[in-house]
């Protein structure tokens, strides 16, 4: 089944640098089609309409493919706290080369990621339901990953913690931030040098002329995290670092 592509699309996917096939087109199409059915059941999504999970979601999701486009074949991404698969599933549409983990705590929702990865053909997308500071001490997981990823998950300080103990030395975390940023990373300060970051780079997600202001920045992995970290689950938002 098709489903209808808003026409702003093919132009907002341009400005941002994403070049997707038909097939992955309609995969995305149907995505927000799938959240918002489930949307009858449990709240997974304020948003409503397609068009707006168009702007809100799946675009915003996508202006973090440019940085990882070049990564190689089979690299391990991890997406911390996905909620319904963002932006982890459209990520994992666009570039179906990443082996693309949801880590996402509320088992519905966690539910909801391995019926839209089924549904929608993604092979290359697994899900873990647990928690970040869990899977963080978890010698399977832990350093394990070439690129963490989040959306919408929190400040900077605590992002910090949930995702470098996942990412190997060498490897980066990426976040969609907003105009706060200068003054989060300000406050993340001591984060960045007890959990071993590196370089940070900050661009734009969206050409001058959309009303959209979000910010990818990308934090290298630079040194191991120390065994420390993560906390105990709760403890990095009671008591961030």
């Amino acid at each position: 089944m098709t489903h209808p592509i808003p026409e702003f699309v093919p132009q907002h996917l341009q400005a941002i640098g994403v070049e997707v096939t038909d097939d992955q087109l309609q995969r995305l199409a149907a995505y927000p089609y799938l959240m918002l059915e489930t949307n009858k059941q449990f709240n997974l999504t304020a948003i409503r309409e397609p068009e707006e999970a168009w702007k809100r979601h799946i675009i915003d999701s996508l202006t973090l493919v440019p940085g990882l486009i070049e990564w190689p074949e089979n690299s391990k991404l991890v997406d911390v706290g996905t909620g319904g698969g963002l932006p982890g599933i459209p990520i994992a549409i666009a570039i179906p080369k990443l082996k693309v983990t949801l880590l996402e705590t509320t088992g519905k929702k966690a539910n909801f990621c391995k019926h839209a990865a089924e549904v929608l053909g993604l092979n290359n997308v697994v899900v873990i339901n647990n928690r970040a500071e869990t899977i963080g001490q978890n010698k399977l997981y832990r350093e394990q990953f070439d690129m963490a990823v989040s959306r919408a998950v929190g400040p900077m300080r605590i992002l910090l913690e949930f995702m470098l103990p996942l990412v190997k030395v060498g490897g980066w975390m990426y976040a969609l931030k907003g105009p706060a940023l200068e003054q989060e990373l300000a406050d993340a300060g001591d984060a960045l040098a007890k959990l071993g970051a590196g370089e940070i780079v900050a661009v734009e997600a969206y050409p001058d002329e959309f009303e959209n202001h979000s910010v990818v920045v990308g934090i290298e992995k630079a040194d191991r995290t120390p065994k420390t970290y993560p906390r105990l689950p709760g403890i990095p938002k009671q008591q961030p670092l």
